[in-house]
C-alpha cells in the first residue's frame, strides 16, 4: 500500500513538472515571439535614368528607407546590408551600406544612392514602356531588395550570424526630377518579407 502511494506521488510530481514546463514554454514563446522588422520606402527619386541605343543605362537613383524594430526585447545587429536596384525585373545597380546596431522600439533611416552605369537589355515590350515612362517623367516597376546578414539578441541570448529573408520593396513608381517640369510626389511603399525576419532563409523548412 505504501509503495503504491509513493509511486502515485512520483507520477503526480512528474506530471506536475511536465505541465509547468509546457506552460512556461508557452508563456516564454508569447513573450519572446518576435515581430518582423518593418521596412518602408519613404522617398525615391531619379536625377538621371538614360538608356542609350547600345543598352547602357546611366542612372542616379536616390532612396530613403525607414527600418523599424518594433520588438521590446530584441536588438538587431546588421552586419551586411546590400541594396540592389531593379527596373522591370532587371537589376542594374547595387551598393553596400554601413553596418549598424538597432535597439528595441527603434527606427533607423537609410539613405541609399545608386549612381553609375550598367548594361540593361530590355525586352521589346519593356523598351516600349520605358519610352512611354520617359515622356511622362515617372518610371514604374522599379524595385529595391535588401540582402542582409544579421545577429539578434533575445534578452541575454545572442544568436550567431544568419541571413534573414530578402526584403523586397517592389512596384515603386519613381519620378524623374527635372528643372523643366514638376513631377508627382512619391508614394510611401511598404516592403515585403515572405517569412519571419528572424529565421535564416537558408534553413530547410521542417
Amino acid at each position: 500500500m505504501c509503495c503504491r502511494n509513493r509511486c502515485s506521488s512520483y507520477i503526480c510530481a512528474i506530471i506536475a513538472l511536465i505541465l509547468v514546463f509546457i506552460v512556461s514554454s508557452i508563456i516564454f514563446c508569447i513573450i519572446i515571439s518576435p515581430s518582423n522588422v518593418k521596412f518602408h520606402v519613404n522617398d525615391a527619386s531619379l536625377t538621371q535614368f538614360n538608356l542609350t541605343n547600345n543598352n547602357t543605362l546611366y542612372y542616379n537613383f536616390k532612396v530613403n528607407v525607414t527600418v523599424r524594430n518594433p520588438n521590446n526585447n530584441i536588438v538587431v545587429y546588421y552586419r551586411r546590408i546590400k541594396a540592389i536596384a531593379w527596373y522591370k525585373d532587371n537589376d542594374f545597380g547595387w551598393v553596400n551600406l554601413t553596418p549598424f546596431d538597432q535597439g528595441h522600439k527603434n527606427t533607423t533611416v537609410l539613405q541609399v544612392l545608386f549612381e553609375g552605369q550598367s548594361v540593361l537589355k530590355l525586352k521589346p515590350r519593356q523598351l516600349g514602356e520605358y519610352k512611354e515612362e520617359t515622356s511622362v517623367g515617372v518610371y514604374n516597376d522599379m524595385a529595391i531588395d535588401f540582402d542582409l546578414r544579421i545577429r539578434a539578441k533575445f534578452g541575454r541570448f545572442k544568436s550567431s550570424r544568419f541571413d534573414p529573408p530578402i526584403v523586397q520593396c517592389r512596384r515603386l513608381s519613381v519620378p524623374l526630377i527635372s528643372k523643366a517640369k514638376s513631377s508627382p510626389p512619391f508614394s510611401v511603399t511598404k516592403c515585403r518579407i515572405d517569412r519571419s525576419f528572424f529565421v535564416d532563409r537558408h534553413a530547410k523548412a521542417a
